[in-house]
């Protein structure tokens, strides 16, 4: 039988991940953090990724203070403070350093 501690450890981790998916997010990168249908997500290196709101997000790279980013089909360009478009999201680039960028996406 399992101990206290180990029960709780593995309600901790469940509550998390239904947490998670009823924000419609989940973590394919360093973080993720949503409230209602928008969410703020730091991708950090080529290729990192989180899915949002049912789509997927990634960083193709980050260049010059912009970030290029795809998501829906759509790959688009944004520098710190700018909105834009990415296939079903409105992201808005609220950091872009040599290799990350933090980010606020929802849909619409």
């Amino acid at each position: 039988m399992p101990s206290p501690i180990v029960r709780a450890g593995r309600l901790a981790a469940g509550v998390l991940a239904g947490t998670l998916a009823l924000a419609g997010c989940s973590l394919g990168s360093d973080g993720v953090s949503c409230s209602g249908t928008k969410c703020t997500v730091t991708l950090k290196g080529d290729g990192a990724s989180a899915e949002i709101l049912g789509q997927k997000l990634e960083l193709a790279g980050t260049q010059d203070g912009r970030a290029t980013l795809g998501a829906g089909g759509a790959t688009v360009s944004c520098a710190q403070g700018e909105s834009v478009k990415a296939g079903p999201l409105s992201v808005t680039c609220t950091s872009v350093t040599d290799d990350a960028v933090e980010l606020t996406a929802s849909l619409g």
